[in-house]
């Protein structure tokens, strides 16, 4: 049984996609882009405050779906360019501290010029 997962403390998709679905015991988030849900628009120019953005954006998400940070347990990281990665790495180490999750990161071409977009995959037991 799925349930498809919606919440206004993050943006509305911006194409024909759910925020995230909840299959089971698992929870997955699409794609975050780093748009201010208030706003609707990508405010923060520099790759640290776009991490800060998507991650809070991946908060909400969980949150409303009952979910946490910790519970977490896959991460797809897509970045505008590679030579970004550290400081992306230190904005998004102050979200996962400790029993990180599986990561993959990738250059990619993002939509709307964002320097990054996370997806996750969550677990709760």
């Amino acid at each position: 049984m799925k349930k498809i997962i919606q919440s206004e403390n993050a943006p509305k998709p911006v194409g024909p996609y759910s925020q995230a679905v909840k299959a089971e015991k698992f929870l997955f988030i699409s794609g975050q882009l780093p748009i201010d849900p208030k706003e609707g628009k990508i405010v923060a120019s520099e790759i640290q405050g776009q991490t800060r953005q998507v991650m809070e954006n991946v908060k909400a998400i969980l949150q409303s779906a009952d979910y946490t940070l910790g519970d977490v347990v896959q991460v797809n990281v897509y970045l505008s360019s590679l030579q970004m990665f550290s400081e992306f790495n230190t904005v998004y180490a102050t979200y996962f501290v400790k029993d990180y999750p599986a990561r993959a990161t990738v250059e990619a071409q993002l939509p709307k010029g964002a320097l990054v977009e996370i997806s996750v995959i969550a677990y709760k037991q």
